[in-house]
């Protein structure tokens, strides 16, 4: 069993980090435009009286401390990963009873880490071939204490593996349980990248919208994408894992 004190801890600040997420998702309110999260519960017991379904937009707060919440312009895109969880959205290092903010080191570990979801769900859903799904991308800065399991081997390493995200979410658990910010380690879907993720919104900062960016499926695989501004078409490389 892989145990938490295995690795070492590195302290990590990536200015211009990137995340990339599905523009179906609007800014919560709450989260953007009330300065003091220590005001949140108040307002929501108010604003409740007069819209139940306010919890649905919102998530489940209490996942997190009120110390570790962030808020102002861009907060949603830092909170909404913890506040809205799910058993259903499993991930790498959680089985979906908690949130993680992944994010990649530049643009393309970001692109290649979305892809290949964006593909298996293409693939399971028996969607046909052609221009899919709007995207966006978002700037930030991160800057943690995270566990490095970058010395850990891609492909091989129980936590690295493909398919198959058992020791990973262990380790997860036991990590943010013992009081971890997060993780970094190299991105299985594009050799050379590298991703964290974090188990707490404050660890990142400043998110700035991007692009907007659209996938192509062509039936087997996500071969392009497009920068929905300028209308410009890429081709992504085979070789990585989609």
């Amino acid at each position: 069993m892989v145990s938490h004190s295995d690795f070492p801890v590195a302290a990590v600040r990536w200015p211009a980090a990137v995340r990339i997420i599905r523009s179906a998702f609007p800014p919560i309110d709450l989260f953007e435009d009330i300065a003091d999260p220590a005001d949140w519960p108040l307002l929501i017991m108010a604003e409740m009286k007069t819209n139940p379904r306010l919890m649905e937009t919102i998530g489940n707060l209490d996942l997190v401390p009120p110390a570790r919440r962030v808020s102002g312009a861009g907060a949603s895109l830092l909170m909404a990963p913890f506040t809205h969880v799910s058993r259903d959205r499993q991930s790498r290092f959680s089985d979906g009873s908690f949130g993680v903010l992944y994010v990649g080191d530049v643009f393309e570990t970001a692109l290649f880490e979305t892809i290949h979801h964006h593909a298996r769900f293409m693939a399971q859903t028996r969607e046909p071939a052609g221009w899919t799904s709007q995207f966006r991308e978002i700037l930030l800065w991160v800057e943690g204490s995270l566990h490095d399991l970058r010395g850990e081997p891609v492909g091989k390493s129980p936590l690295l593996l493909a398919d198959g995200y058992e020791a990973g979410q262990a380790l997860g658990a036991r990590l943010r349980a013992a009081g971890s910010e997060g993780l970094v380690y190299p991105s299985v879907r594009r050799p050379g990248g590298e991703c964290v993720g974090l188990f707490w919104p404050d660890l990142a900062a400043n998110p700035l919208q991007g692009r907007h960016l659209d996938y192509h499926w062509d039936g087997n695989r996500v071969d392009l994408y497009r920068e929905a501004g300028t209308g410009k078409v890429f081709r992504i490389g085979e070789g990585v894992s989609s």
